[in-house]
């Protein structure tokens, strides 16, 4: 895209009804179950949160991500502070 400054990050989030999600700029599927997911974007680490949630579509190579279900709320963590991380992580491996 010939919008885009060169070097600068880009993500794009695309939802339908609350049902369907589309994200770009995902590098990494870092945890999911059927109520949340942990992603890890260009920006930032993204929390997904819902009810009956799963993927759709993944490809990483391009860092594509599509996820069906009910979507409640999407939040990115503050890349700075380790401790949110690390606080999140905790509570999804208990």
């Amino acid at each position: 895209m010939n919008d885009q400054v060169k070097g600068q990050k880009r993500q794009e989030v695309k939802m339908l009804n609350r049902k369907l999600l589309e994200l770009s700029g995902v590098l990494n599927v870092e945890s999911f179950d059927s109520e949340e997911f942990l992603l890890e974007t260009e920006l930032g680490f993204l929390t997904i949160k819902g009810q009956n949630l799963h993927i759709k579509h993944l490809n990483l190579e391009q860092g594509l991500v599509a996820i069906e279900g009910f979507v409640h709320s999407l939040a990115y963590l503050d890349g700075t502070s380790t401790s949110k991380s690390k606080g999140l992580f905790g509570k999804l491996f208990k």
